[in-house]
C-alpha cells in the first residue's frame, strides 16, 4: 500500500489509474480510524476501481485548540487497518499542513444557504468554513468520481452536498448509514477517550434518541425536545448541550409537523470533556 504524504505525489499516482478511465473513490478522514471509517472505505471500494483514503487532522476546523492538540494521531496503525481491508487497491493521502494549505492557514468563506448556523454552528463559529475549505482542497488534489461520508455528521454531510451544487463540483457525495458499537453508540474517534464510566453511561444517548423516535408518532416535536431535556436533567454523567428536531432539508428547527416532511432528531452531549453527536430519522 502507497502512503503518499505530498499532493504531487499522490496526483502522479493517480494521473496513471484515470489514463485507464478507471474509477477513483475518496473517504475523507482525520485518522484514528475505527470500524465505521472501514465500512466506508469497503462501500467505495465496491463502487470504484481505486479508493484514496485522507488522514489529515485539519486544524482550521476546531475551535478548541486543546481539542485540535488532544485529537488521536495513529497513522502507523490507521495504515495497518487499511492494509486488511485491501492492500492493492487504497492509496493514503497523509499531508502535512503545509503541504496542504501551502503556508495559508486560514478558512475560505463560504454560504451554505444557512445550513452553517443551525445546531453545530451555533456552537462551533467558523467551524463550517473549515470543513468547506478542506474539503474543497481534497477534492481539487484528488479530483475523485465519488466520495463518501457518514452520516453521524449529517449537517456536515449536508453541507458538503449544498458546497459541491453550489460550487458545481463534478464529485458525486455518497452518504453512508451511521455505523453503531454493540451498544448503540455511534463509532467516533473520540470514543476511545472516553473514561470507562462515561463510556459505560454513552449508550444512554442512543437510547434516548430511540425513544425520542418513538415519541415523535404521537407527540409534538416541541414535547419531545422537552421530554429528552428532562431525561438529561437527571443524568448524573452526560451534560446535553443540544437536542433538536429539524427538517431533514433545511436543518431549521421544527415547532410544528407537516404532513411529507421528512425529520431528524440531532444531539450533542458531553460526556466529562468528550463532546459526542448523533442523530435518526425521525419519520
Amino acid at each position: 500500500m502507497e502512503v503518499y504524504s505530498e499532493k504531487q505525489q499522490i496526483t502522479l499516482a493517480l494521473d496513471a489509474v484515470k489514463a485507464k478511465n478507471q474509477s477513483v473513490g475518496l473517504v475523507p478522514t482525520m485518522g484514528a480510524l475505527h470500524d465505521g471509517h472501514l465500512e466506508l472505505v469497503k462501500k467505495a471500494l465496491l463502487d470504484n476501481d481505486s479508493v484514496v483514503v485522507s488522514i489529515f487532522v485539519n486544524p482550521t476546523q476546531f475551535n478548541n485548540k486543546e481539542d485540535l492538540e488532544k485529537y488521536p494521531r495513529t497513522l502507523e496503525t490507521d495504515v495497518a487497518l487499511l492494509e486488511e481491508v485491501d492492500a492493492n487497491r487504497i492509496m493514503v493521502y497523509a499531508p502535512s499542513v503545509e503541504d496542504v494549505y501551502e503556508g495559508n492557514l486560514v478558512s475560505q468563506e463560504f454560504d451554505f444557504d444557512g445550513l452553517e448556523f443551525e445546531m453545530e454552528g451555533k456552537f462551533r463559529a467558523g467551524h463550517f468554513d473549515g470543513v468547506g475549505t478542506i474539503v474543497k482542497r481534497l477534492f481539487e488534489i484528488i479530483k475523485p468520481n465519488n466520495a463518501y461520508f457518514g452520516e453521524k455528521d449529517f449537517q456536515q454531510l449536508a453541507i458538503i452536498k449544498k458546497m459541491v451544487e453550489k460550487h458545481d463540483m463534478p464529485v458525486h457525495i455518497v452518504p453512508c448509514a451511521i455505523y453503531r458499537e454493540m451498544n448503540g453508540l455511534a463509532m467516533s474517534s473520540r470514543n476511545v477517550r472516553l473514561k470507562p464510566e462515561f463510556k459505560e453511561a454513552a449508550p444512554f444517548i442512543y437510547k434516548t434518541l430511540t425513544a425520542a423516535k418513538a415519541k415523535f408518532g404521537i407527540e409534538s416535536a416541541v414535547e419531545v425536545m422537552e421530554w429528552v431535556d428532562k431525561q438529561f436533567s437527571m443524568h448524573k454523567l452526560l451534560d446535553l448541550e443540544y437536542f433538536v428536531i429539524a427538517d431533514e432539508d433545511t436543518l431549521k428547527t421544527v415547532s410544528k409537523k407537516i404532513k411529507f416532511k421528512k425529520y431528524r432528531a440531532f444531539i450533542a452531549v458531553y460526556a466529562d470533556d468528550i463532546r459526542l453527536i448523533d442523530n435518526i430519522a425521525l419519520n
